[in-house]
């Protein structure tokens, strides 16, 4: 009789699982569901007015109180067919001010962060204290400034004077230096200094120390910088619109405004269809963007 017993395998108690009441898994995890979908629904929304408005036929949104009540793509093409607001050229103006303006700030403003960072030399506290300082005040008071600068750098240099993409370029650049430089100094200096001292015993010169070590290491706030930085860039209107006057050399911002400047005929159609193209640049470079941070972060920690 025991040897049998000793047999007998025991078996495993089951627990049964107490079914938690609605009340309770709402008061738990349900709320959190709900609250994302509100946030979802009154994010997405806009989004989808403007996209149905895009495709809306007439010129109008007054009435078009239902999404996708109509659908046409025949304000995208007639985007491209007006000769007087010619919408390619500003599209085209307005990536490659973008692109050359973040890449080159970003470059600059990393070259910069790195001798606040890694190099002692006089007046490097008051240039930090300077870069903050500077910040501080909104660009609208240098907006005579800048435009009187432009009109004589013109009368030298007329490739960097008023109404040229190259000297708003110049000005964009100059204005997100202060912010870009603080941001990166400031990650610069979670990059432990041991390998720039065991590469400097190795033979690495500041230059090979840079290139080779530090930007690696710090790529995904290169990438947020450059991000922020086309954002910015491409929906500025003020700036733009001061320096920039010639049909064939404005932004995107600029020039989408002459669609609904006139009270009597604005055309808000064609004013979302050319809204929608502008984010497909902004979206490619986020998804792009948002991968190489991604690897950047994975690939570039610092293990010790």
């Amino acid at each position: 009789m025991t040897t049998a017993t000793a047999n007998v395998k025991e078996k495993p108690l089951k627990v049964k699982k107490r079914r938690q009441s609605p009340l309770r898994w709402f008061l738990a995890t349900g709320w959190r569901h709900i609250v994302g979908m509100a946030i979802v629904l009154y994010a997405i929304f806009p989004i989808l007015y403007i996209v149905s408005t895009s495709l809306y036929p007439n010129n109008s949104i007054e009435g078009n109180n239902t999404l996708f009540a109509a659908i046409s793509f025949e304000n995208y093409v007639n985007l491209f067919k007006d000769a007087a607001r010619p919408f390619a050229t500003w599209y085209f103006n307005t990536v490659y001010i973008g692109l050359v303006t973040s890449i080159g700030s970003v470059f600059i403003s990393a070259l910069a962060a790195y001798a606040f960072s890694r190099l002692r030399f006089r007046g490097r506290r008051g240039g930090l204290l300077s870069l903050i300082l500077i910040q501080m005040f909104p660009s609208l008071l240098g907006l005579v400034a800048i435009y009187g600068m432009l009109i004589e750098i013109g009368k030298i240099f007329p490739a960097f004077g008023l109404d040229s993409q190259l000297g708003l370029i110049m000005i964009y650049m100059g204005g997100s230096l202060g912010g870009g430089t603080y941001l990166m100094y400031g990650f610069f200096n979670t990059v432990p200094k041991e390998l720039d001292e065991a590469a400097k015993l190795d033979g690495a010169t500041h230059t090979q120390i840079f290139y080779g070590i530090i930007l690696r290491l710090v790529a995904p706030v290169l990438a947020v910088q450059m991000l922020l930085s086309y954002i910015g860039i491409t929906s500025d209107y003020v700036l733009a619109s001061v320096v920039l006057s010639k049909p064939e050399a404005l932004t995107l911002a600029v020039g989408l405004q002459q669609f609904i400047s006139d009270p009597f005929s604005r055309d808000w159609s064609m004013f979302t269809a050319g809204a929608v193209l502008s984010a497909i640049p902004v979206v490619a470079l986020f998804m792009y963007l948002q991968r190489y941070i991604v690897s950047g972060l994975l690939g570039g920690a610092v293990k010790g």
